[in-house]
């Protein structure tokens, strides 16, 4: 059971979640909470207990060392975060967890209620997956939501996906089920270059965030960090002809696959950020 007394009210909240595991291919999508969770100073609101839902030896708990002495044991849960970004009168929480290895609805039930208690009626759902994507490309968001009319209005580019799934579409299904709005991102992070982290899946899904929450993210370093990863990726496949190869046929693919609107729609997705981020500057 959880513990709900105390939660603050919240103004119209959004809930953004993301889980380690295997949802999180380079660490693209937890490392959008942690990069959020830094730049929004976010504040933690609430932790599940770890007992009911982590097995300890597939999951182990962590041993940290505050000043050399003091030694502390960090649990795997998830936990949510509150947060008041600048300019806005909303507040978004935060969800950063790993993903469960068990008890699954449960799971599910206890963020819905939560997420009922602090009035939350949208949540986003971020998760990264391998696929044949060249990284000399932009990286690829698809999507899903509970139901068409939201996914029409936030201009998702509707996955097709069917097979095994994660704990991203196990919750998205749940809030739907609930009665509640969810929306999943879902990056394509190349499988030739897997290792994390992954800071050009990482910029892709915070801009794709902006779009659909219409709220100004704070890129912070990522787009630099993000152009030095494409170019240390460039100078590993470079040193491997079978890999260069490899990559240029994907890139081939790709780019013939591209529908001529692509470009045109690319560019009035990053006028609208632009507005978005002049008018939080000027209110400021």
């Amino acid at each position: 059971m959880i513990e709900l007394e105390g939660l603050p009210e919240l103004v119209d909240p959004v809930l953004i979640a993301a889980f380690e595991g295997w949802n999180d291919a380079g660490e693209a999508s937890s490392g959008v909470i942690a990069h959020l969770e830094s730049a929004w100073k976010a504040e933690p609101l609430i932790a599940l207990d770890p007992d009911d839902y982590y097995d300890f030896q597939v999951t182990r708990p962590v041993v940290e060392t505050g000043d050399g002495l003091t030694r502390s044991i960090v649990w795997p849960t998830t936990r949510l975060l509150r947060a008041r970004p600048l300019g806005l009168e909303r507040d978004v929480v935060l969800l950063r967890g790993i993903e469960p290895n068990m008890r699954w609805r449960s799971f599910c039930a206890d963020i819905i209620e939560i997420c009922r208690e602090l009035g939350v009626e949208l949540a986003v759902m971020l998760g990264a997956l391998l696929n044949d994507s060249p990284h000399t490309r932009p990286v690829p968001i698809l999507g899903g939501a509970t139901d068409a009319a939201l996914a029409r209005s936030t201009n998702l580019e509707l996955s097709r996906y069917e097979g095994p799934t994660g704990i991203v579409g196990v919750l998205q299904h749940a809030f739907g089920e609930a009665g509640l709005d969810a929306i999943s991102l879902w990056a394509s992070v190349p499988h030739y270059v897997a290792q994390p982290p992954n800071p050009k899946a990482t910029l892709a899904l915070l801009r794709r965030l902006e779009d659909v929450l219409e709220i100004p993210m704070p890129l912070g370093d990522l787009d630099e960090e993000a152009r030095a990863w494409e170019r240390g990726v460039d100078e590993l496949a470079s040193q491997d002809s079978e890999v260069a190869e490899y990559v240029k046929e994907l890139e081939e693919r790709k780019d013939a696959a591209e529908l001529p609107e692509a470009s045109g729609d690319a560019i009035a997705a990053e006028f609208e950020r632009y507005l978005r981020r002049r008018d939080r500057d000027t209110d400021s």
